[in-house]
């Protein structure tokens, strides 16, 4: 028998302009799409993106937004992500994008928050005012 799979839509220009979800939720499996720290509201034709300039900030937002995703789906928050991507537009935001991940997922947030992560420089974004985009994946219980 198929399992079925719940769908999460947040107001994202880009989710509207490529046709994604946020996140898709299969069995105890929680999927979160890349996430940037895009202004939900503006038009897709003219994406806004928050704090310019400033990839520690952009992870903070794309983070909570990641959380946000997988709350929605059943999981408890930051102690159901099991795993974190972060893609990072320049190799100096290394740094910055590692202290924003820190601040909620990393070791120092307890054995119930602990994940496995990865980050990868990359050639750029869809919007070159993005500077990191992150993924995670969860498990609800």
């Amino acid at each position: 028998m198929p399992s079925s799979k719940e769908l999460h839509a947040t107001t994202s220009p880009f989710e509207d302009k490529f046709g994604y979800y946020r996140a898709v939720r299969h069995g105890s499996s929680i999927f979160v799409s890349g996430t940037t720290a895009v202004d939900p509201y503006s038009p897709p034709s003219a994406p806004q993106i928050f704090y310019p300039g400033d990839a520690r900030q952009q992870t903070r937002v794309a983070r909570n937004e990641c959380i946000k995703a997988v709350q929605a789906l059943g999981g408890q928050g930051a102690e159901s992500v099991v795993r974190v991507r972060m893609f990072v537009a320049h190799h100096e935001d290394c740094g910055p994008v590692g202290e924003g991940f820190r601040e909620v997922l990393g070791k120092d947030s307890g054995e119930q928050v602990g994940t496995a992560a990865t980050m990868v420089v990359v050639g750029g974004f869809v919007d070159e005012g993005m500077l990191v985009e992150v993924e995670v994946d969860a498990v609800a219980e």
